[in-house]
This record gives structure tokens, sequence and C-alpha cells, in this order.
């Protein structure tokens, strides 16, 4: 395994297959192309359906295609998605835009051919003719350039643009622009790096120097200057506050801290406090201003780069024994992950029980309870803050297991319906009633952990009810009385609870997450959270009947009570001496036990796979990438494609017009 920084996964050959064959238009004997509106229009979405740009649309398809025909091979298809997997695929992408000839190197006259198509140089023309192209291309402009010094060449192009667009608005040579034409560059040249609120004060921004309308060659290249370098001045502040990010700080503690970290200059520093200042005008900074004056990063609407472990360096590369180790993986998450949710609601967990043993009428020295609340109020007062956490121990030495096989029977039916192709769907895709089978196993698979945890659990979660007991329980002396036939009684209620629980629960998770998450994609933990609680509340109160049944079976019945001798006669008598409210005891704590429970669970497992990611070449679960997918068919490197295309466009000044007019682009 090698450790790398994981940024886009690829498509499966044949998920990739799949979805070139749905968008590809047009057969020539006998093999199917896409054309440049299949790729470009239908199926990223880059360019509008109606009066497209035909020299944008050619700008693009550079990127995949050599040819002059205009059509896609499945080849090319393939080979530019495994481009925009590369961690530097925003370069690679704007590097294959200029080389018209195929041939690996960039001429002057092609960086000049693309260029003069930009909206920004019908805006502010460029002069080639400057020192800095020189110096890359020669003093004749003969010299061709390599993929690294294009690279270059393009970061230093774009500052010189800058430059060349002040020195254009300054036809005098005073040093000075107007304030009017410092928006304007400003919004012209560097509009990926202005926020809202930034541009709604670039004119008050531009009066803070000298107050005249008019700004300075040095104020305007440390504007630029600072605005590059959001990251850094987000360094130096939580150096200055010991990472805090709620301290206002003062510009002399400011500097201070520049001055130990970087090189970032006074001027900026000014520039900094100037801005922050018209935005809230209280003299210093905190960290939330820096969100309103820099735009996230780039590769932040990409996705997140996590350190992960590569297994696999690709999907075709996955067998049987990398399927087994995924499988330990996930188990050894699942378990942290639910150990941590189970211990988070634990004392929700005891109440529900209590509530659902309490039966009409009271044994002499039984609690009874009037309601959830009631109950937890009772507990602290006769039995402590502890008596909320009796029967914790054997609970977590058997939850961790319980959820881990769970989580893990789930995601390994997922995938392998997935790569089944079921009728119907594309590879790599789930049907509804998929998604229902693989949550129904997971439910199944849980119970051989389940029932001996929750008979143990449920007895001394009971144990503190009665006052004259005398008599102290613990796990140890439950397992020994029941035995290991007793330890499964009730296990019928329990699979009539734990699959329907997970037929409802997983697809409900699985369709509230993409609802919640934000534009590009992307699920905050707070999303995955709620995503968690929301799919909780109906799967948990729908199965309330056979908790309560599980429950009247699994806990042993004191003199006088009832008894009950299977899955059904508990329902006949409970029925026939309670009525049918008593099948939903509880239910309401059950709801506030197992929305949070698997909210926690789901959470924590989902970070620790962003977070302690290793690449098997299966599936990974939705939601950890922020990137914008317009089209539900983006799979692999294509869900990075348009992003791509837009940051090549913003973060180089390389906006191309989208439609025929060129002055409605």
């Amino acid at each position: 395994m090698s450790l790398t920084a994981g940024y886009v996964q690829r498509a499966d050959t044949k998920t990739l297959r799949a979805v070139f064959d749905k968008y590809a238009s047009v057969e020539v004997e006998g093999r199917r192309f896409m054309t440049g509106e299949d790729f470009l229009v239908t199926f990223l979405g880059l360019l509008p359906a109606e009066g497209a740009n035909q020299e944008s649309m050619e700008i693009f398809l550079r990127a995949l295609t050599t040819n002059k025909d205009g059509r896609i091979s499945y080849g090319e298809f393939q080979k530019f998605e495994r481009s925009l997997c590369v961690p530097d695929a925003l370069y690679k992408t704007a590097f294959h835009l200029f080389d018209t000839k195929s041939n690996g190197v960039i001429g002057l006259e092609e960086f000049k051919a693309v260029v003069t198509k930009t909206t920004l140089y019908q805006k502010i023309p460029f002069n080639f003719d400057c020192d800095m192209v020189k110096l890359y291309f020669g003093r004749e402009g003969k010299r061709s350039i390599s993929y690294n010094e294009f690279c270059q060449f393009l970061h230093d192009f774009h500052d010189e643009y800058a430059s060349v667009a002040f020195r254009a608005r300054d036809p005098q040579g005073t040093g000075f622009v107007s304030a009017v034409a410092f928006e304007e560059i400003l919004l012209s040249i560097k509009s990926h790096l202005v926020t809202e609120s930034v541009g709604a004060h670039l004119r008050d921004a531009a009066n803070a120097e000298y107050g005249d309308q008019k700004v300075s060659y040095a104020y305007f290249t440390a504007f630029l200057s600072l605005l590059s370098n959001m990251d850094l001045i987000k360094k130096i502040y939580l150096n200055a506050t010991n990472n805090s990010k709620t301290v206002e700080l003062t510009k002399e503690d400011f500097i201070y801290s520049a001055q130990m970290m970087s090189q970032i200059t006074p001027l900026e520093i000014d520039v900094l406090f100037s801005l922050c200042s018209l935005i809230h005008a209280t003299g210093k900074v905190r960290y939330d201003d820096f969100t309103e004056i820099a735009p996230e990063q780039y590769m932040k609407q990409v996705t997140q780069q996590v350190l992960s472990y590569q297994a696999v360096t690709s999907p075709d590369e996955r067998n049987f024994g990398t399927a087994v180790l995924e499988s330990v993986y996930r188990f050894v998450l699942g378990s942290v992950a639910g150990a941590t949710g189970a211990a988070v609601v634990y004392p929700i967990d005891l109440v529900k029980t209590r509530m659902q043993n309490m039966r009409t009428g009271s044994y002499i020295g039984e609690i009874v309870y009037k309601s959830s609340f009631d109950c937890f109020g009772k507990v602290l007062r006769h039995e402590g803050f502890s008596g909320l956490y009796r029967g914790l121990l054997p609970q977590l030495m058997g939850v961790a297991p319980e959820k881990a096989i769970k989580l893990t029977m789930n995601d390994l039916v997922r995938d392998k319906l997935r790569e089944a192709s079921l009728p119907g769907s594309l590879p790599g895709d789930l049907p509804l009633w998929g998604e229902v089978l693989a949550g129904g196993a997971g439910g199944a698979s849980q119970v051989m952990f389940t029932n001996p945890l929750e008979i143990v659990k449920i007895r001394l979660q009971v144990a503190g009810e009665v006052f004259s007991a005398g008599q102290k329980v613990s796990a140890l002396g439950v397992v020994k009385e029941l035995g290991l036939r007793g330890l499964y009684k009730g296990s019928q209620a329990c699979f009539m609870r734990d699959i329907p629980f997970s037929m409802i629960y997983f697809p409900s998770y699985a369709h509230f997450k993409p609802l919640l998450a934000d534009e590009t994609g992307y699920n905050s933990p707070g999303s995955l959270l709620l995503a968690a609680a929301m799919a909780g509340c109906p799967a948990a109160s729908l199965v309330t009947p056979a908790d309560v049944i599980k429950t009247r079976l699994q806990v042993k019945a004191r003199a006088g009570q009832t008894v009950y001798n299977g899955t059904m006669d508990a329902a006949r008598k409970i029925y026939a001496e309670e009525g049918f409210k008593a099948f939903w005891k509880g239910s309401v704590a059950r709801m506030c036990r197992s929305s949070p429970q698997f909210g926690v669970t789901l959470v924590t497992y989902e970070l620790l796979q962003r977070y302690l990611y290793v690449d098997f070449g299966g599936s990974r679960p939705t939601g950890q990438s922020a990137v914008a997918e317009h089209n539900p068919d983006l799979v692999g490197g294509y869900k990075a494609a348009r992003p791509i295309f837009t940051g090549v466009e913003s973060k180089f000044g390389l906006l191309f017009p989208k439609f025929a007019s060129t002055s409605s682009s």
C-alpha cells in the first residue's frame, strides 16, 4: 500500500462504457461516437442547449480529441476520464486546450489563438510582444514550451495580465488608475478571487489609500497579493490566536504574527484591515472575515483532499482478497462507530426499556412511571446518575460487532448488487428494491449479536425498578442463569424488529443525504447527522410493536406478572390485557434513542471512512467529495469535469463565451 493524496476516484470500466453508450449518438462502421453536443451540452452541461458558441465548443473538445471531425471515441472518452483523476488535472486540462497540434509542447501562436477567443481579451487586449512572453517563448517567439514550463507560464501570465490592464488604464504612466478602473480590472481579471462582499466595496477600498478616487500601483499589487494568499492570512491569524477562531485581532498583533511567519508586507495588512473595516467597522479582524473576503479555493470545490491508503491503483485490480480486506476495514470502523453511538444515547435506551417493561398493575415495591420524562427523573432520584448507565459495559462489548456487521453487510450487499448490473439500471446504479434488500440483509445479520446483548442489557436495566430486590444483578450472573439457549430467547421478535428497521432506515438515509448536501454535492457532518436522524424516526417508530414483544419475552417475569410463551402468545396476551396502545409503549423514547444513536453511528462511520480512507477499488460513501454533479450519470473523474473546466476559466482568466453571441455569454 502506498500513501497518497485522495483526489477523484476513477470509475470502473463497465460503468464508464455504459455511460458512454448512453450519450453517444453517432455510429460509424459499427463504432459509437459522441459529438461535441453530446459531451459538452447533454452530458456535462458545460454549454447551453440552445445557441452554444461553436468556437468555445471546439476549444473544449481539444482536451479530448485530436481529430478534426468533432467526434469522440470511447478510447478518448476513457483517456480523458483518467486525466481528470490526477492531482494536477486543472493544469493538464488547460494544457490540452492549448496543445492544438497534440505534440506535447505549446508554441506562442497556439497560445495566442486560444487566448484571443476569451471574453477577457475582448474587454482588455493583451500585448503579446511584452518582455515576460519573450522570456518564455524567445525573442522571436519561435520556442515551444513543455507542460511544466507551461504551468509556470500560465501562472505568471495571469499576474502579468493584471499589470498590463493597469498600464492600459494609466496611459500617461502616472502610477495611478481611477477607482472605476481599479474595480473594472479586479472584476475582469481576478473575478474568481473577489467575493460578493469585496466586490461591493471595491471603490470604497480604492479611496482608503488617498481618498481621492485613485489607486497607486503599489496598492493595486498589494490588493491582488492579499486576495491570492488568504490561506496564509488564515494561518497567521490562527498562530496569533493560538488556533482560536473567535478572537478579534488588532493590526499590531497581526503584524507581529505575520513577521514571524511570512514575508507579507505592511501594505497588504493595511488592505486587509481596510476591507474588514468596510465590512464590519470594528478596526479588528476575526476569522469569519476571511470567508467574506476570500472565496473557497478551486480544489476544495472539486473534492476534499485527505490522506488515504491505496490498496489498488485502479478498480480493475480488485480481487477476492482485496474485497475481504475491505470488509475487515469496514468492520473495524463500524465497531468504533457503533460503540460511540451506543454510549451517547444509552440513558434514553434505559428509559425506553423501563417504559416497555411496565405492566398494567404494579408489583409491590416496583416503581411506576407516568411518562418517559417521569421515568428519567425517578431513575436519577432513586438510583443516581450511574443508574442511567446500568448495563452499559455489556452493551459496548456487544454493540461494536453488532453495528459493525450491520453496516458492513449493508455495504457489501449494496456493492454486490451494483456489480450485478441489475435490469433497467446502469452499472453502478442501485434501484430502491436493491437498497431495501441490502438493508434487510444488514438487519438480519446483526441478530446473532443483538439478541444475547439485549437480553443481558434489558435485565440489567430493569434491575433497579424493585427496591426490595436486595440482590445485585451482574452481566455475568445473567449469562450464567440464561445459558446459551436462553441468550437467544425472543430472537424471532428481534428478527421482526431489526430486519424491517434496516429495510426502512438505510434506503431513507441514502435518499436524505443528497437532499441535504450543499450545492456542490458535499455532505457536512451536520447534514449527515440530520439525514441519519430523519431516517431513524420512521424506522424506529414503525417497529416499536416488535420491540415491545421482544422486551417482554426477554425480561424475567416477577411473581404475579404474566408469563409469555413465544412471540404470538406475547402479542395475544399484551393485546388482551393492555390493549392496542401497549404495543406503542416507549415509542417516543425509542425514536429519541434510535434516531440520534444511528445518527452518531453513521456520522462516525462515514467520517472515519472519509479521513482514514483506504482505496480498495470498491465503492465509497456519497457526499464525501464537493463536486457539483449536474448530471447523475457523472461518474469517476467526470464528477470533477465541470468544476475543472470552470477552474481553468476562472483561475487563469480563460473564460470562453458560452453562447453564439459573445454579449450574452
